[in-house]
């Protein structure tokens, strides 16, 4: 495993870690088997978040007796002090331990970034924190290129985690200038949420650009271990073949499609949107059309069910136009 160091924290870090939202998926014990794996390969980054569930949780049971071997990362929606101290505290809790390496701003909007610097805001919580040793550093994790950029020049900033991936790849001029202003980077959906499905194609183009700090695919399975690291680990020249192949799936994918994090939920009448979209892409892209159609009509609502209320899209951090979106879904189906 390939080592390099996160920015202004000087932390030692591997070049792929893990994003800790498919532990959501498994188990305590399947949790723990999944770190040994990480452990004895050499992976020692984790990151999760307050709102991934159980994932700090399974992560901290996880965890015990091997705590030494990573560098622990979370993060937090907290906008005002308080919240925030008391997400810390949870996350403590939770991982089992009395100091957590970097904790995070998680992906907040225009003005929720105000509130955050502004006095009794957040960022208030995290910097007591780090002065009584109960974080190490302090990042931000964005969706949008215009914050991206203003958090280039806020001195607190330690690192800054973005989507980056091959049919992504918007914000590569703030992702190279986060190497010059040794602010570490963490390139987060490489497989754009599952869109990309050939993970060695998608980790082998983000690790190619000498920018990308870090990548953290999420993983709940042993094979998908394997399988991420062997694309980690694949050092030969870039070919004009897998060029060729990520300009096929740029086109079938354009910009519009739905990278499952997950932001629009809760759906008022309890449509679980981003399957809708998992469901249509096996359906149009990849010739499943059977298997989708039985999975589609397995779930608990279908895209019918939409009353077009629009609570979903302000939350869409991609600004999808998910109503018309479910609408195709619905012609797709049938239902």
């Amino acid at each position: 495993m390939e080592y390099t160091v996160l920015g202004k924290t000087g932390l030692k870090v591997s070049r792929m870690g893990l994003g800790g939202i498919p532990v959501q998926r498994i188990d305590r014990e399947g949790t723990r088997k999944l770190l040994q794996a990480m452990a004895a390969a050499g992976i020692n980054y984790i990151d999760s978040a307050r709102a991934y569930s159980v994932s700090e949780e399974y992560l901290g049971y996880g965890l015990e007796g091997i705590r030494d071997r990573f560098i622990l990362a979370t993060k937090s929606g907290a906008k005002d002090k308080e919240t925030m101290a008391r997400d810390i505290a949870i996350s403590l809790k939770n991982f089992r331990t009395d100091s957590i390496d970097l904790y995070q701003l998680h992906n907040p909007d225009a003005k929720g970034l105000e509130q955050i610097l502004s006095p009794g805001g957040a960022l208030e919580a995290l910097q007591e924190a780090k002065a009584a040793g109960k974080i190490g550093h302090i990042g931000i994790t964005l969706h949008s290129r215009e914050l991206f950029q203003k958090a280039l020049d806020m001195d607190w900033v330690e690192t800054i985690m973005f989507p980056y991936n091959f049919v992504e790849t918007q914000a590569e001029a703030e992702i190279a200038a986060c190497r010059e202003k040794n602010i570490g980077f963490i390139a987060m959906k490489p497989l754009a949420g599952g869109a990309i499905e050939d993970a060695r194609l998608a980790l082998r183009f983000v690790g190619k650009n000498p920018a990308v700090t870090i990548v953290i695919p999420g993983m709940a399975e042993l094979s998908e271990l394997q399988e991420n690291l062997a694309a980690a680990e694949d050092k030969s020249p870039w070919t004009e073949a897998e060029e060729a192949k990520v300009e096929e799936i740029r086109k079938t994918l354009g910009s519009q499609f739905c990278r499952r994090c997950n932001y629009c939920a809760p759906c008022t009448v309890g449509i679980p949107i981003p399957s809708m979209f998992l469901m249509e892409g096996y359906l149009s892209r990849y010739g499943l059309a059977d298997w989708a159609r039985g999975r589609y009509e397995a779930l608990p609502q279908t895209a019918s069910a939409c009353i077009e209320c629009g609570a979903c899209e302000p939350r869409c951090p991609y600004h999808l136009p998910i109503r018309q979106m479910l609408k195709t879904v619905k012609e797709k189906f049938g239902k």
